[in-house]
């Protein structure tokens, strides 16, 4: 009955805005009635949250083998070329992850931001080790960190999100992978 739940109100979530969604909204796509939903979630704010969760959860499991690669700067490469994957093979996932505007109000509720804070711990993490090997002297970890998902993400949205149309199609997939080239190339001189 929860995953029932979670798939239903998943769907309902990218339809709609997270504001335009009701537990009886969700209950009647399920067809139970919200008492039921009370028996599973406190609020919406809590079935949105383990959406949420679930999505970082297969996110982290999906970047998790970077580890694996021996020289940092590479291992960022290649977190940030397993990033847009991700983007792409789990568009939904990063909807609710990034895209959709949610309660956030991950400070009161910090038991539900686990995995989320696990994502960014994970580039913090990397971008230290760079700093180990000479990377970012001067510049500190949370900035860099945060450059970095800023950049990452306003690229992914913008053609996840059709907002590349202004290139010819054949030429998309070159200028995004060709801007992250380019934009590793200027954090190396950091």
């Amino acid at each position: 009955m929860r995953e029932m739940i979670l798939q239903s109100a998943h769907n309902l979530f990218l339809d709609k805005s997270f504001e335009e969604i009701s537990i009886r909204n969700i209950a009647d796509a399920i067809e139970y009635s919200p008492a039921t939903i009370y028996l599973y979630f406190k609020d919406k704010n809590e079935i949105f949250y383990a959406l949420q969760g679930e999505a970082f959860k297969i996110f982290n499991s999906y970047v998790a083998d970077v580890v694996s690669v021996a020289n940092p700067f590479d291992r960022l490469i290649e977190l940030a070329n397993k990033y847009i994957s991700f983007t792409f093979t789990h568009p939904k996932y990063y909807n609710i992850m990034f895209i959709m505007e949610s309660p956030m109000n991950c400070d009161e509720n910090s038991e539900n931001w686990t995995e989320g804070a696990k994502a960014h711990q994970f580039l913090e993490v990397i971008v230290e080790a760079c700093k180990a090997k000479g990377y970012f002297k001067s510049q500190g970890t949370r900035v860099v960190s945060f450059m970095i998902w800023s950049f990452m993400h306003g690229m992914c949205s913008l053609a996840l999100r059709n907002r590349m149309r202004i290139y010819e199609p054949e030429d998309r997939e070159i200028i995004r992978a060709e801007s992250l080239r380019q934009f590793m190339d200027l954090l190396k001189l950091t």
